[in-house]
């Protein structure tokens, strides 16, 4: 069985807003649902956490959150064959952008880098890497279920398994939901919506701008093509952010 397909423009934003879409869920303030402790983000591939809850993070850290970003993979697998940038040479230059890109939001996390195969993530091992990282106290953050790729539902079961482990509190972000499904689609029930201030918003998007070899092609060669269209990247410039979490 192929999963969701994740090539193409995908899901408009004015389906998304349409009827039966993002507007009926319920309005969070982000620091209403600011977790008491620490945070500790797990992201597939370099990138995720910006992409899925970068501003929210953004708002949190400000008001002394603690955050530590879990890097399952570190994305060398997003240009196969790359004539350009080696696999090695590619994850490295993810791991610089993404600590440009926390500097961007004003988030002076950690990264636990677990260096699982990107394109072969395997739940049991995210679960067995990362439980040891987590505390009961931590709110972790974890792809939402069915997120369309496979490393992030394999990170998706995993993160939530280890965190049921240690006790801690599971939320949950999307990133690849909103280019493959559409509105009814999408079980919205615990979805909150998180209005991000402006300085939040510029901010998300000035950190997206430092995934250079995300949003920009790498060379001329269709192998070193660009991942991120613009079409894709709209959706993570919104105002707002959607999590699934505690009421």
């Amino acid at each position: 069985m192929t999963g969701p397909s994740l090539t193409g423009h995908g899901t408009p934003e004015d389906v998304w807003w349409g009827p039966g879409g993002l507007d009926t869920v319920p309005v969070r303030d982000p620091l209403a649902v600011r977790p008491p402790g620490r945070v500790v983000v797990v992201a597939p591939h370099p990138d995720d956490e910006v992409l899925g809850v970068g501003g929210t993070l953004a708002v949190w850290a400000a008001h002394g959150t603690p955050v530590l970003v879990v890097a399952v993979t570190d994305g060398e697998g997003s240009h196969p064959g790359s004539p350009t940038l080696t696999p090695v040479e590619l994850a490295e230059r993810r791991a610089e952008e993404r600590r440009a890109a926390l500097e961007v939001l004003g988030i002076e996390a950690a990264v636990d880098r677990l260096r699982l195969p990107d394109a072969a993530v395997v739940a049991d091992d995210v679960t067995e890497r990362l439980a040891p990282v987590l505390a009961a106290d931590d709110t972790v953050l974890v792809p939402v279920t069915g997120d369309g790729h496979p490393d992030h539902d394999a990170t998706a079961e995993g993160g939530a398994a280890a965190a049921a482990a240690v006790g801690a509190t599971c939320w949950r972000y999307p990133v690849w939901l909103w280019h493959w499904a559409r509105p009814g689609d999408v079980p919205l029930a615990g979805a909150r919506r998180l209005p991000l201030p402006g300085t939040a918003v510029g901010a998300k998007g000035a950190a997206i701008d430092r995934f250079t070899t995300q949003i920009a092609p790498l060379s001329d060669d269709p192998r070193d093509a660009v991942v991120l269209s613009a079409a894709v990247l709209a959706r993570f410039r919104r105002d707002v952010e959607i999590v699934w979490g505690p009421a």
